[in-house]
């Protein structure tokens, strides 16, 4: 018996990070939010090139595709590899046949100029005709001139900004730096530890939050438009739908499976093409209480556009084993770097 639904999106991802499955330890445990980020994520960041950069983003779509996700809204980062790198990933994506909003994460921690060149690419890859948002890190790391540019480069554009918003302590001011300057088309991430209401939708990412121990963000009690992401850990929707079920649950055991589909559903108002896509499952009936409870649920054939680009669960446009093999290839590299 199968079914079928509208294609999903992944509503926040990191496809820089498909590469870091079993990279090198950090030199010491993480014991806070701040040093998983600067003895891990921001030690990555520093490692990519371009090639790396391609082949994470190929095998991230390729995984996202054979999920059932025909859409990703993705944040990047890759300090000594700014310019042309919204490129690289929009090409990878395309080349794999899953649509793709991407963005450039401003930031100051490394400096001014990185900011600037952060900014620059943004621009670069948005008047060129590319989908995507104003990237932002996250208030703590961005000055308030930085903060006024990326905003006023999102006015200028007439774009959303895309920021990662109080996920942990450590940006626990975010809200009060952001009252006022955000807008609908702004796209608010994690707000864990946000201590006010802001105009935009906020992406919940409950596989993120509890893997790095930041507290629950408790999506149903805010009045924003709520998406689920991934923050990065793949791009299975299944999962991560089933998995705010569970997190919500925990604290709320009235929350309904359907709440958190509605959170699934509601990521089509920001990739209303996605609705279109056509995703025929292995199960029956592709609803709320059914999937919550039912593992191993996945895509047989999916078309975009008109074109099926999986079928038979086997993506179309690319070949599944030499993008992994070569996915492989860069990680190593990676890992090197980072030894």
């Amino acid at each position: 018996m199968t079914a079928t639904t509208p294609g999903l999106v992944c509503a926040h991802h990191h496809l820089y990070s498909a590469l870091a499955r079993g990279m090198p330890p950090p030199p010491r445990t993480p014991k806070t939010f701040q040093e998983i980020l600067e003895l891990i994520w921001w030690r990555l960041d520093q490692a990519l090139d371009l090639e790396m950069i391609e082949w994470s983003a190929k095998l991230g779509a390729l995984e996202a595709l054979e999920r059932g996700t025909t859409a990703i809204i993705d944040h990047h980062a890759s300090p000594n590899a700014i310019e042309g790198s919204l490129s690289v990933i929009a090409d990878a994506c395309a080349e794999v046949g899953v649509r793709l909003s991407t963005c450039y994460e401003v930031t100051d921690r490394n400096g001014l100029e990185e900011a600037k060149a952060g900014l620059e690419e943004n621009k670069r890859y948005l008047q060129a005709g590319g989908r995507g948002y104003i990237g932002a890190h996250a208030c703590f790391t961005l000055s308030d001139d930085t903060l006024d540019a990326v905003c006023a480069l999102a006015a200028e554009l007439n774009v959303g900004v895309h920021i990662h918003v109080a996920e942990g302590p450590e940006d626990i001011d975010a809200g009060k730096r952001l009252e006022g300057r955000t807008q609908d088309n702004w796209l608010l991430v994690h707000a864990v530890h946000l201590d006010r209401k802001l105009t935009g939708t906020i992406a919940h990412n409950p596989l993120s939050n509890m893997n790095n121990a930041v507290g629950y963000a408790a999506p149903a009690d805010r009045p924003n438009r709520i998406v689920l992401g991934t923050d990065g850990i793949g791009g299975d929707m299944i999962e991560a739908f089933r998995v705010a079920h569970l997190r919500a649950r925990e604290t709320d055991v009235t929350f309904s499976p359907e709440t958190a589909w509605s959170w699934l559903e509601a990521s089509w108002d920001l990739f209303p093409e996605a609705k279109s896509d056509r995703v025929t499952w292995s199960y029956e009936p592709m609803e709320p209480w059914h999937l919550a409870f039912t593992p191993g649920v996945r895509p047989l054939d999916i078309e975009i556009d008109g074109e099926k680009v999986l079928a038979d669960g086997k993506p179309t446009r690319v070949d599944a084993a030499e993008v992994r093999a070569k996915a492989r290839e860069q990680a190593q590299r990676l890992f090197a770097r980072l030894g």
